[in-house]
C-alpha cells in the first residue's frame, strides 16, 4: 500500500503561527491606512475651508478704504484703534468697502471716481461727475442691501456715501466709527434725469468746505467678528450698515457665518498690506481625532 504522508502536529501549529502573524500584520497596516485615510481626507477639507474663507476675507479688503481699517474690541464697541496699533484685545476687524459691484458697470461705470471741478454745474453742494450712470448704481446697491440704501432724492433709505482722496489729515472719527457722523463720509443722492450729478445731502454744518477731484464710492461698511467661547468659535461677516448714518455692526447689520470652528484669527498689518491668519479644527467630525489646521494670507 502506498503511505500517505500527513501534517505533523508541529507543522500545523507552525502553520497556525505564522498565520497568525500575517495576519496581525494585515490588521496593522489596514488600521493605518484608514488611519492616513481619515487624517488626509480631514485635513484636505480643512485646507479647503480656510482657503475659501481668506480668499472671501481678502477680496473684501481688496476694495477697502485704506484709511478706514481698523481693529474694534468685542467688548467695548467704542474701544478701537487703527490696525497698526492693534493686539490680541482688539478682536474685531473693521472698515469701509467701496462699491465695486456697480463701478463695474457696463458699458459704462455706475460711477466713475472723478469729479469735474471745472464743470458750472459743480457747485458745492451738487458735485457734476462726468461718465458716471447712477441710476445704474442705485438699481446695483438697493439690490445688494436688500432695499435698505437708496442714492435717490425721493427715497428717505440709508444714503451712500463719497470719501474724497484729497484729505491729508487722517482720523478714525471722520469715519463715523464712534457713532457719529463723520467729516471723511459724505453722503449723496441724486435726481432720476440727472445720471451723472450727485448731491451731497448733509446738513450745512456738516458740509465739506473743500471738495477735492477724486472720489471713492461706498454704502456699506463690513465687520469680521469672532462669536462664541475662546477656542471653538465662528466666524462671523457683518456687512449692509452704514456708519455715516450713525449705525453699528452689531445692532443694524446683515450676518453671515463664515466658517465654524475657529481656535485662532489675527490679523496685522505691515506697511500698506494686512495679514491674516486663520486656524481651524474639525470638532471631532473625524471620530475620535480633533484634527487642526492653520493658513495665513497676505492682503495688499
Amino acid at each position: 500500500m502506498p503511505k500517505k504522508s500527513a501534517f505533523t502536529m508541529i507543522e500545523l501549529v507552525m502553520v497556525i503561527v505564522v498565520m497568525g502573524i500575517v495576519a496581525s500584520i494585515g490588521a496593522d497596516i489596514i488600521v493605518k491606512l484608514y488611519e492616513n485615510y481619515i487624517k488626509t481626507r480631514a485635513i484636505n477639507r480643512l485646507q479647503a475651508q480656510t482657503e475659501l474663507v481668506l480668499n472671501q476675507i481678502s477680496k473684501r479688503l481688496d476694495s477697502r478704504i485704506r484709511d478706514s481699517v481698523i481693529a474694534r474690541s468685542k467688548t467695548n464697541y467704542l474701544t478701537y484703534v487703527p490696525l497698526t496699533d492693534a493686539n490680541d484685545s482688539y478682536q474685531v476687524l473693521e472698515w469701509i468697502g467701496k462699491d465695486t459691484d456697480s463701478f463695474k458697470g457696463t458699458p459704462n461705470p455706475g460711477w466713475s471716481g472723478f469729479i469735474d471741478l471745472d464743470n458750472p454745474a459743480t457747485t458745492n453742494p451738487t458735485l457734476k461727475t462726468i461718465g458716471s450712470d447712477f441710476n445704474y448704481t442705485n438699481t446695483i446697491i438697493s439690490a445688494l442691501s436688500n432695499n435698505e440704501v437708496n442714492m435717490s432724492s425721493a427715497s428717505t433709505l440709508n444714503k451712500p456715501a463719497i470719501i474724497f482722496k484729497g484729505n491729508s489729515v487722517f482720523n478714525l472719527e471722520d469715519y463715523g466709527w464712534n457713532g457719529v457722523d463723520g467729516n471723511y463720509t459724505h453722503k449723496v443722492s441724486y435726481i432720476v434725469g440727472t445720471e451723472d450729478v450727485m448731491n451731497l445731502t448733509e446738513p450745512n454744518a456738516t458740509k465739506p468746505s473743500e471738495i477735492f477731484e477724486q472720489y471713492d464710492f461706498a454704502w456699506s461698511a463690513y465687520a469680521i467678528v469672532p462669536e462664541g467661547s475662546a477656542n471653538d468659535f465662528n466666524l462671523t461677516l457683518h456687512y449692509n450698515y452704514q456708519p455715516w448714518e450713525n449705525e453699528r455692526y452689531d445692532q443694524n447689520s446683515t450676518s453671515s457665518t463664515l466658517i465654524e470652528h475657529v481656535s485662532t484669527f489675527k490679523f496685522t498689518k505691515i506697511g500698506d498690506t494686512i495679514r491674516l491668519k486663520l486656524c481651524i479644527h474639525d470638532n471631532n467630525q473625524s471620530g475620535n481625532y480633533d484634527f487642526a489646521f492653520c493658513k495665513e494670507k497676505v492682503v495688499y
